[in-house]
């Protein structure tokens, strides 16, 4: 218990001095160009005075949270069918090199195709509701996480898959009793990136495809001239996806101080 404790202080320590950090870089970015001007830019005061002190801030909260709900729910839809999708695939690339082979070439070459011109196909294909949002929120999720998760499949001990297979253990049976817990590191590290990029996704699906959620808000808000409700929604965005990062971050500590390389020490 105290191992896991350890770690995650050690890992919200820094997550939290970021936090503090980006409040400063914002002060800073708007005394550095004051030609933004406070109709524009709004400081971390004029947010609090919207969300919190103001007398229409609970009408403003509710509304944002409302749409927040949306995101939410997109994001994590698309992280749960990005992250399966990579584990499944990661497996298969692993166990079968001509699928691999095959394949591979083909991810990558979809990979290094902007998102933003993927998009209207998307949209075209699977409509502009919650599936088109999906599989753009899946996508931000699964590329990185197949790399990072078949790099952890990977690094398996050799001497345990011999072992395995000595004892007449299908290349399956490996995977499954050796390469995937040893892998367990590598499958949290693409969940902590991938937990941001879900909600990335989720707002670009929504600002291009579906119209609503935080997405539509963030894009409705500018020709509006409503500036507050801007900001305040690019913070809620921030404050939440590193939160979920966080929560991502603990889970991971708790798993790998009982079950990781490093358990007991």
């Amino acid at each position: 218990m105290k191992n896991a404790l350890r770690r995650i202080g050690l890992f919200l320590f820094p997550l939290l001095t970021s936090l503090v950090l980006m409040l400063i870089i914002w002060i800073v970015f708007l005394k550095a160009f004051p030609q933004v001007g406070p109709r524009v830019g709004k400081t971390p005061a004029d947010i609090w005075r919207y969300l919190v002190s103001s007398d229409s801030a609970p009408t403003v909260r509710q509304a944002i949270l409302d749409d927040l709900q949306i995101t939410l729910r997109d994001a994590a839809i698309g992280f749960g069918v990005g992250m399966l999708a990579a584990l499944v695939v990661a497996a298969l690339f692993v166990s079968v090199a001509a699928v691999e082979q095959t394949f591979m070439p083909v991810a990558m070459l979809l990979r290094s195709v902007p998102l933003v011109a993927l998009s209207p196909i998307i949209v075209l294909v699977f409509g502009r509701g919650l599936v088109g949002v999906t599989v753009l929120a899946a996508i931000v999720v699964f590329f990185p996480a197949l790399v990072m998760i078949m790099a952890g499949l990977r690094n398996a001990p050799r001497q345990a898959l011999d072992l395995v297979a000595a004892y007449g253990g299908s290349r399956w049976t490996g995977l499954r009793m050796v390469a995937v817990p040893a892998a367990l590191p590598s499958v949290f590290a693409a969940a902590r990136i991938s937990v941001p990029g879900a909600l990335i996704g989720a707002l670009l699906g929504e600002w291009l495809g579906s119209g609503t959620g935080l997405g539509s808000t963030l894009i409705r808000a500018i020709p509006t001239f409503q500036y507050n409700r801007l900001w305040a929604s690019i913070v809620i965005v921030t404050l939440v996806s590193v939160v979920l990062y966080a929560i991502v971050g603990v889970v991971e500590n708790l798993v790998l101080a009982r079950f990781g390389p490093d358990a007991g020490r």
